[in-house]
């Protein structure tokens, strides 16, 4: 995947030093500190055009979120979807100077097959794999997001609260998905084979590729995974007392 971003783009994601991080792996087992609280925070890897994260970081203000792309050109165009979401006006002339300040929110230059560098054990809870590269090709299994050998280092970053949750519109990448956690022994839960059946949930928070895709009458995949040991158990509790009913 190549993007041709506009000249400048790197001075441009430079200047947003409140909204950009370029070396995460200093803040490994900091990010805490960089944020100025002990809220739980939640990273989306892979995050595009940045439109989902930047929703999220606005519903939930008492949640820290981490935006994670590779390119240049997508954290430039994540960092304007921020400001849109969170009504960061700017002058015209001075645009490109402008610095978004949003407490809850950190868009990361960074690339996920490395992930484990950049954060500490325990430091996230929750990973967020939305519409990722299905890469169809068998050879290329172990570059998709949920293949064991990236879903080990998330369990690695996670806490005891730690849960995965994925969307996807691609069939063949769900199956896979589905069969890489159950052979790594986890838990799965809220499984949706058509997430928008019944139509749009006003509190869901879509991205640009799920809106539109659904609005194609594209099935979207979703399920939620449970990693960490206090939210699987909770979530044995919950099934062991709905059979005793």
């Amino acid at each position: 995947m190549r993007l041709r971003g506009r000249k400048g783009i790197r001075e441009d994601i430079e200047r947003q030093k409140e909204l950009v991080v370029l070396n995460a792996k200093d803040y490994k087992g900091k990010w805490a500190e960089l944020f100025g609280n002990n809220n739980p925070i939640h990273a989306e890897l892979g995050m595009g055009k940045g439109r989902f994260i930047s929703e999220m970081s606005k519903k939930y203000p008492d949640i820290n979120f981490i935006g994670v792309d590779m390119y240049d050109e997508l954290i430039r165009k994540a960092s304007e979807k921020a400001k849109i979401a969170h009504e960061i006006h700017t002058e015209e002339e001075s645009e490109s100077e402008s610095v978004a300040n949003i407490p809850n929110l950190k868009l990361m230059l960074f690339n996920i097959e490395h992930i484990e560098e950049a954060f500490a054990e325990g430091e996230l809870e929750r990973v967020y794999l939305n519409f990722s590269d299905p890469w169809p090709k068998k050879k290329h299994a172990r570059r998709r997001l949920t293949h064991p050998g990236f879903v080990a280092k998330y369990q690695q970053i996670l806490n005891a609260n730690g849960e995965i949750h994925l969307k996807t519109d691609s069939q063949s990448l769900f199956e896979f998905s589905l069969n890489s956690f159950a052979d790594m022994g986890l838990r799965m839960r809220n499984i949706s084979l058509n997430l928008h059946a019944e139509g749009f949930h006003p509190d869901h928070v879509m991205t640009e590729y799920e809106t539109k895709f659904a609005t194609k009458g594209m099935n979207i995949h979703r399920c939620e995974v449970v990693i960490g040991q206090d939210v699987l158990a909770a979530h044995l509790d919950q099934l062991n007392k709905a059979k005793a009913e």
